[in-house]
């Protein structure tokens, strides 16, 4: 039988279920991604697990948001992160060396591996035909100590390439076509694979962008076959040993289908505030522009800073307009050094920024005030970029260096020049400045201060509730949103004090409204839209929201990782069944019989009591597997592995 190249990558790794989609099953992750804010979590949940030694080789552990050191959080985290590491077997990666996603990449991604990651990109490494999944940080604990993960059975969604890139469009207007056709949730539960004769022109980076922002897609992860492009990739870098050929079979089918002719793509640009909302550059030329800013893991690679360094060179970005450089790693810098490319980015007046995430995930180069930043950025959401009220644009490389030079957004096929040619250098620079390798038997403790305070312990979930709804929301509500990046950044290590500042952007009483009830025995809920906890994988924004009453989140539907991760911390997550009814603050949601319920089928009967005594029937489904009803009324997935390890302590004993 013909499989496609998802198909196999799922089989390869399954541990159990079956690939109809839709249905649970379990994978065996043999690698393992961690940046340093979401990371922390992940350590102290190894911590509470009571792990000894991690079995995912590598695991390695990235300092690549938590750069700017205003003060002394950000350098002691990075202290505890190395400290856990030597603790628990995983290789550290410091402050410098870069984002985590291009950097494992080009240092440890192999073809036909599986990656877990506790960043959402994490997908970026589908580039390299490896099976890459983001998942919450409890999730990518669990897969370190040696559990499978367990997700949704995707579907494969096959994306066929023809034709070839005109000049001045790029791999980004690839996939901000995919956005323009199928939005921010358009391949939630699936898998987009590419194939086809227009992979052609498109170099193992080029992937990395496409696969990168498939996240912004919903997708549960990209898959690109390993080709030609691939073992370039990986022999420059000194490693053509671990290329392994993976393709498709011939005549393969797809769950869902579609074809992008590349001839025909124009440059794209996404507007503030949704990576979804993209319509061609020339059809907003002539805004004005106060930053362009070109690096992040989704425009990573050489060619994306060489490409802004030719159409700068003897040239000086327009008065009043910042260009903001973001190496995307060391050995990236070292070859625009060598290549003489960074010089003409510095003459062009650009400001260069040490590599690491920085302004994508709002740590620097905030914008002013009420104006526009165009960015390489994979997302814009709302305040995302450290200014509450911000204006971001997502394009290309060309496009941000074009607009850079004009001082407004550009179409780059309106600069009176040739298009550059870039090629990458035949060997890139891999030296291993700034990593740490574990040592075997070397088992410290760990670095702790006021910023990495023990995980809290979480009660059984009751078998009713009765709450109020503290949050009414609409579509799209993201997990910038729920936990804001920016200034509160560095203190998501510390899940107490990150809880000031719950849905600050959305209610700034939230936190305080929500610790009332606590307070009067109550916890509390909250109802969205579509899409609910789109973006980020932090599964702080379901922890922190759960240490101040959190018990249950209706929604229209909710984006993958986020549910996942509400129900790991013993958040109750459940969808409408037909129309949502209007809710007001106030109203009280009740459940009876909830675990019954729950283990019987998909559809829990609720009541809705209003403010002023009336009641009105309200039903509602899940789509909780068995295990994930066991974990969910156990309190988490800490208290789940507890008790598992005691009854296997009680079964050795007996």
């Amino acid at each position: 039988m013909s499989e496609n190249l998802a198909r196999k990558l799922l089989l390869d790794h399954l541990v159990s279920g079956d690939l109809t989609p839709g249905g649970e099953i379990a994978l065996r992750m043999d690698q393992a991604l961690l940046q340093d804010v979401l990371g922390t979590l992940v350590m102290l949940e190894l911590e509470a697990m009571e792990v000894d030694r991690v079995v995912t080789n590598p695991s390695v552990q990235y300092i690549d948001h938590g750069l700017v050191q205003s003060d002394e959080i950000n350098a002691d985290a990075h202290l505890f992160l190395k400290s856990a590491c030597e603790r628990f077997g995983v290789i550290y990666s410091g402050p410098g060396n870069g984002i985590s996603h291009p950097v494992h990449m080009e240092r440890f991604g192999i073809p036909g591996a599986s990656l877990i990651g506790s960043d959402s990109h994490t997908v970026a490494a589908g580039s390299l035909g490896m099976l890459a999944i983001g998942a919450g940080g409890v999730e990518v604990a669990l897969a370190m100590a040696g559990e499978p993960l367990y997700i949704t059975c995707p579907e494969i969604f096959g994306i066929e390439l023809t034709g070839t890139l005109p000049d001045w469009v790029s791999a980004k207007d690839v996939v901000l076509e995919m956005l323009r056709r199928h939005g921010t949730s358009g391949a939630t539960n699936a898998i987009l694979e590419y194939h086809g004769p227009g992979l052609a022109c498109l170099s193992a980076m080029d992937r990395h962008v496409i696969a990168n922002m498939g996240a912004e897609l919903g997708a549960t992860t990209s898959v690109f076959p390993s080709d030609g492009a691939v073992e370039k990739f990986l022999a420059a870098r000194g490693r053509a040993a671990d290329f392994k050929a993976l393709s498709a079979d011939t005549n393969c089918s797809y769950d869902r289908s579609d074809r992008i002719d590349l001839s025909t793509l124009v440059p794209l640009i996404a507007k503030p505030q949704s990576p979804g909302n993209v319509v061609p550059v020339s059809e907003i030329a002539g805004e004005p522009i106060y930053q362009a800013y070109i690096g992040s893991s989704a425009n990573p690679s050489y060619r994306d800073f060489a490409m802004a360094a030719e159409i700068v060179a003897g040239e000086r970005a327009a008065d009043g307009v910042s260009l903001d450089i973001n190496p995307s790693s060391r050995q990236v810098l070292q070859a625009l050094v060598s290549e003489g490319k960074l010089g003409s980015l510095i003459a062009a007046g650009a400001r260069i920024h040490q590599a690491g995430c920085n302004g994508c995930i709002g740590m620097g180069q905030a914008p002013a005030t009420g104006r526009n930043s165009i960015r390489t950025v994979p997302r814009n959401f709302p305040g995302r970029s450290g200014t509450r009220e911000d204006a971001v644009f997502l394009a290309s490389p060309e496009t941000c260096a074009a607009s850079a030079l004009a001082g407004v957004i550009t179409d780059p096929r309106t600069l009176q020049r040739a298009h550059p040619s870039i090629a990458e250098p035949e060997t890139m620079p891999m030296n291993k400045a700034g990593f740490v390798f574990p040592k075997e038997g070397h088992r410290p403790d760990l670095y702790r201060t006021e910023h990495t305070p023990l995980l809290p312990d979480f009660d059984t979930y009751p078998d009713r509730i009765e709450v109020p709804v503290l949050l009414t929301l609409g579509d799209d509500v993201s997990t910038d949103d729920i936990i804001p990046a920016g200034r509160v950044l560095p203190l998501w290590s510390n899940v107490f004090a990150t809880a000031d500042h719950a849905f600050e952007q959305v209610d700034d009483s939230y936190a305080d409204r929500a610790r009332e009830d606590v307070a009067a025995g109550s916890g509390h809920a909250i109802v969205a839209g579509k899409n609910y906890g789109q973006g980020s994988s932090r599964e702080n924004a379901a922890l922190v929201p759960r240490i101040i009453g959190l018990r249950l989140v209706i929604a229209e539907s909710f984006a993958r990782i986020h549910w996942q991760n509400l129900a790991s911390f013993g958040v109750l997550p459940l969808v409408f069944r037909g129309m949502r009814p209007d809710f007001r603050i106030g109203d009280t949601i009740v459940i009876e019989g909830i675990r019954e319920q729950l283990d019987a089928g998909r559809t829990v009967a609720a009541e809705i009591r209003r403010a002023d005594g009336s009641t009105e029937p309200l039903e509602l489904d899940h789509a909780l597997s068995e295990r994930q009803v066991d974990i969910m009324m156990g309190g988490g997935v800490i208290n789940w592995i507890a008790k598992r390890r005691d009854n296997s302590t009680r079964k050795q004993s007996a």
